[in-house]
């Protein structure tokens, strides 16, 4: 065969195989998103299975149902929502009992666990000491120990109950480690020097920073007259210099306010497209809040943060009928324009809406003419 011509036979079938080998390599892209898509699919279908498990048992379990009222009692205030619980048979009148109550934290604020233990009645500092002594401090260095004990609440502001606290700390870290102070007080006072190192190098608005020197010398003659050791002291000084105390945040108090006193409250089913195509639609079932003329929605009743919010301004609500769901109803914007509501996705970030129209499907035909009724009182209001 003439070298040309097979020549130009190689090069049609050398680009034949690249071209059908790119081919496949797309393929395969897509096959990998469409694979990926469906396992979050999956996960989502997982979750709404939990969902739906832990709703049946919300529903036929009111011990579920009074916990969370009293949880969110709690955070709004402390003393009435523990005495909603004991009421209520959730908590016993004891100090231990509450004290395991608030050390576990399960959807508690950590302001408001400080603000309890802080308080000066008899009763509340036992509670204060039983909580102390769920923590083990055994064989742990003090700042470490510190920065485990001020984690599980947030410190209140009040000087006096900061004390009764430290107090309290101090005790217990002695008790659990022999040898190392020879006298609590010594614990206690060099604990307090620690907290105000913390601030005074961690706080912008403290100007003139202390340094280890000023930290060893304000410690001077702690231990019952004696001078601790200087590597001690400059230890824990450069611990706190490389890492300052983690201060729990404050989990959201407006927002609690905001969903404790809500206009209407319930379980409705909320329509979605699916992620993986978009040709079917799926319903999943969702905690709603209607308050400050904004519709919320979370996947528990025992979430402290929405999973989304829809603002009502310029939106409407009608009656709808559809084939899958029953007394259903439908949210849409007056002038016809995406509703200005936002999401978090699969990976926590925040995401805008891209609908005109939220469908939604209530679980009894009084449920539904409730929800159309208080959502209408929100649009005159407007």
């Amino acid at each position: 065969m003439d070298e040309s011509v097979e020549g130009w036979h190689n090069t049609v079938a050398g680009g034949s195989v690249e071209g059908e080998l790119e081919e496949i390599r797309r393929k395969k892209e897509v096959l990998l998103q469409e694979i990926q898509q469906l396992k979050d699919e999956l996960a989502e279908v997982t979750l709404e299975m939990e969902n739906l498990d832990f709703i049946y048992d919300e529903k036929n379990n009111p011990v579920s149902k009074h916990l969370s009222i009293g949880r969110k009692k709690f955070n709004m205030d402390p003393k009435k929502g523990i005495e909603y619980l004991i009421e209520h048979k959730l908590l016993d009148n004891d100090p231990e009992d509450i004290a395991s109550f608030l050390f576990k934290g399960e959807g508690l604020n950590k302001t408001a666990i400080g603000d309890y233990l802080g308080e000066r009645d008899d009763f509340n500092v036992d509670v204060l000491k039983a909580f102390v002594n769920l923590h083990e401090f055994s064989d742990t260095i003090l700042v470490q120990a510190l920065r485990q004990f001020l984690w599980s609440f947030r410190l209140p502001g009040e000087s006096q109950k900061i004390d009764r606290m430290m107090q309290c700390f101090a005790e217990r870290y002695f008790e659990l480690n022999p040898g190392v102070f020879s006298h609590k007080d010594t614990c206690y006072i060099l604990s307090f020097s620690i907290i105000m190192l913390n601030t005074s190098l961690h706080n912008p608005n403290v100007k003139d920073k202390q340094t280890v020197e000023q930290f060893i010398s304000m410690n001077r003659g702690i231990d019952k007259g004696a001078d601790l050791p200087q590597e001690l002291l400059t230890g824990l000084y450069e611990s706190i210099k490389k890492e300052p105390f983690k201060i729990p945040e404050d989990d959201g108090n407006d927002l609690m306010h905001t969903f404790f006193n809500p206009v209407k409250e319930g379980w409705l089913w909320k329509q979605g497209t699916s992620k993986l195509s978009g040709r079917y639609k799926s319903w999943k079932r969702r905690w709603f809040i209607l308050s400050d003329s904004c519709l919320y929605y979370f996947l528990f009743t025992t979430d402290k943060e929405p999973k989304g919010i829809i603002p009502l301004e310029n939106v409407r609500v009608r009656e709808v009928p559809d084939r899958s769901k029953q007394n259903c109803f439908e949210l849409y914007s007056d002038t016809n324009e995406v509703i200005k509501a936002c999401k978090t996705d699969s990976e926590g970030k925040v995401v805008e809406g891209k609908h005109n129209v939220y469908r939604l499907s209530a679980s009894t035909t009084e449920e539904k003419d409730e929800w159309i009724q208080c959502l209408t009182k929100k649009e005159k209001r407007k």
